[in-house]
Parts: structure tokens; C-alpha cells; sequence
């Protein structure tokens, strides 16, 4: 039984692991060549592309980050362990994009509307864009196809709204945004050659800008509600008052609080016991109920039983 809850504990954290994954490999080598092609074309699109795709970089090793400390062990500073912070990194990253990626982009833009400098090898930009589009849609597509595993019917926006899972959020909002960033940039190089005139370079820097800042803020609110303290969705929370119901030995719900710490989750519950003959047997009736509840629910890590009399 045990070996049954940590193997579906760890396949939820491999999707996680994998989508980070995607994701990091995909904007390396986005980076990578959007600075390469930022040098050559003088593009402040381009370069503002250049730094959110290291901004996203950076992200997805501070989430690594985060899953790893996630994983440590309760102990007396941390009897509830570590599995929130995940969600404090969220929070990092999502201030990241808002710093690095979006306030970096829209200096940028204003800065090189200045300038009115025209662009060089346009055509360099417009392929290294198009090649960029392709693999943001690839890591976005193994993102989908992670969060696809865990929606369980539900459609992803739906998903995304109720989902306790920040990190997979986080780069699902990274990826959305990189894909509209980049269609930004596209657009802006493709009016600047055509027209002639720079300035729509230097709108487009500043478009993408906006639209950072606005994922950032986004991301930012997920990841504090879950920080501050947030229960577990509403189907879980669902699924385990229908457990306790169905038990013999519980006669009634009096009160049902439901803690979400990462990938882990704390229940604490007040109920009516049914009437038994002796304290020993009560005891032996809770173990019981928690026993049940933790092989339905492999996720509930802490149970606090409280049994009450009618209030």
C-alpha cells in the first residue's frame, strides 16, 4: 500500500519535472539564438524576446528549486513540512517576469523609439522568430500534455482556475506568453521592413512588455493564494466528504478544513463517532478512518481527528 501512494505521489511530481524540463531546454536554445539574431538585425523586439527567454530560463531553475525543497522532510521548525514552497518560488518567478520581462521590454521599446534606427537583416529576425514559435509550441504542448494527465475532464482554463499545482500554472503562463510575445515581435519586424519606419519595432517591444507585466500579475495571485493558505480544490475536497460519509464508523460531519502544501495535503475533521463501549475501540475506530481516507486519498499526508458529541 505504501508503495502504491509514493508511485502516485511521484508520477504527479514527474509531470511537473517534465513540463520544467520542456520548458528550460526550449527557451535555452531560444535564448540563445534571439541574441544572436538581436546582434545582427539591431531588433529591440528581438532583444526583448532575447531577455524574457533568459528571464524564463532562470524561472524554470528556480522551480526545480522549489520541487526539490518541496520534497524535504517535516521536522520542529516545519512539522507540516516544506511542500508550500513551491509556491513561494512561483511567486518569484512570477516577480521575475514582471521585472526582467516586462519592465526590461517596454524600457526597451520607448528607448528605441528614441532612436529611430532602422533594422538590419530583417530576414535573420523573421526566420529566428518563426523557429522560436515552433519550439515555444512544442514545450507548450508537452506542458498540455501534462496538465491533460491531471484535468480529469475538466477543460484546461477550468484546470488552471482550480488547479493547486503552481509550478505547472507558471509555465503554462510562461509558454502562452512566449507565444504571444513572439507573434508580437513578428508582427513588428514584419511592419518595420515592409514600411520602413522603426517605430513599430519599438511598439512591438513595448506590446510585449504589457503583456508580461500582465502574466506576471496573473501568476503573482495564483501563487499568493496558495501561499497565504488555500484549501484544496473543490472536487478533492468533494471526494474525501464523500469517504468520510460512506464510513460505518463516522455518524456525522461536523466540520471538514482542508489544507493544500504542494503536493501534499492536511485534513482536519470533527465528527460524530458512532456509539461504541469502550475509548480503546474509538481509538481503533479513528485509525481505522484515517487508514481508509489516506489509501483513497494517496495526497493526505496529515489527518487531525477530532471526535465531538452533537453541537
Amino acid at each position: 500500500m505504501e508503495r502504491l501512494i509514493n508511485s502516485k505521489k511521484m508520477s504527479h511530481q514527474n509531470e511537473s519535472t517534465k513540463s520544467i524540463t520542456f520548458a528550460f531546454l526550449a527557451n535555452l536554445g531560444i535564448a540563445i539564438t534571439k541574441t544572436i539574431a538581436a546582434v545582427m538585425t539591431g531588433s529591440g523586439s528581438m532583444l526583448a524576446e532575447a531577455i524574457h527567454s533568459y528571464a524564463d530560463c532562470g524561472n524554470q531553475l528556480l522551480l526545480f528549486l522549489g520541487l526539490r525543497a518541496s520534497k524535504k522532510q517535516p521536522n520542529k521548525e516545519h512539522p507540516l513540512g516544506y511542500g508550500k514552497e513551491i509556491y513561494f518560488w512561483s511567486f518569484i518567478v512570477a516577480l521575475i517576469l514582471f521585472s526582467m520581462g516586462g519592465c526590461f521590454s517596454i524600457y526597451e521599446g520607448i528607448h528605441k523609439a528614441g532612436m529611430h534606427d532602422e533594422l538590419r537583416n530583417p530576414l535573420v529576425a523573421i526566420i529566428v522568430l518563426g523557429v522560436s514559435m515552433v519550439l515555444e509550441a512544442a514545450s507548450l504542448y508537452g506542458c498540455i500534455t501534462q496538465i491533460n494527465k491531471l484535468r480529469s475532464g475538466e477543460s484546461i482554463w477550468k484546470w488552471l482556475k482550480n488547479s493547486r499545482k503552481s509550478e505547472l500554472v507558471v509555465v503554462f503562463g510562461e509558454d502562452v506568453a512566449a507565444l504571444l510575445g513572439l507573434s508580437f515581435a513578428l508582427i513588428a519586424v514584419i511592419l518595420s521592413t515592409v514600411t520602413g519606419n522603426p517605430i513599430f519595432d519599438a511598439i512591438g517591444s513595448i506590446a510585449i512588455g504589457v503583456l508580461l507585466v500582465l502574466i506576471s500579475f496573473l501568476l503573482g495571485l495564483k501563487s499568493k493564494s496558495l501561499l497565504i493558505g488555500q484549501s484544496t480544490d473543490s472536487k478533492t475536497r468533494g471526494e474525501i466528504t464523500k469517504a468520510l460519509n460512506a464510513m460505518p464508523e463516522i455518524e456525522q460531519i461536523y466540520n471538514l478544513i482542508t489544507l493544500q502544501l504542494g503536493s501534499q495535503i492536511m485534513v482536519a475533521v470533527k465528527v460524530k463517532m458512532t456509539a461504541v463501549d469502550s475509548v480503546e475501540q474509538l481509538i481503533r475506530n479513528i485509525n481505522a478512518c484515517e487508514a481508509v481516507l489516506r489509501k483513497e486519498h494517496p495526497d493526505v499526508q496529515w489527518i487531525f481527528f477530532e471526535p465531538d458529541l452533537d453541537v
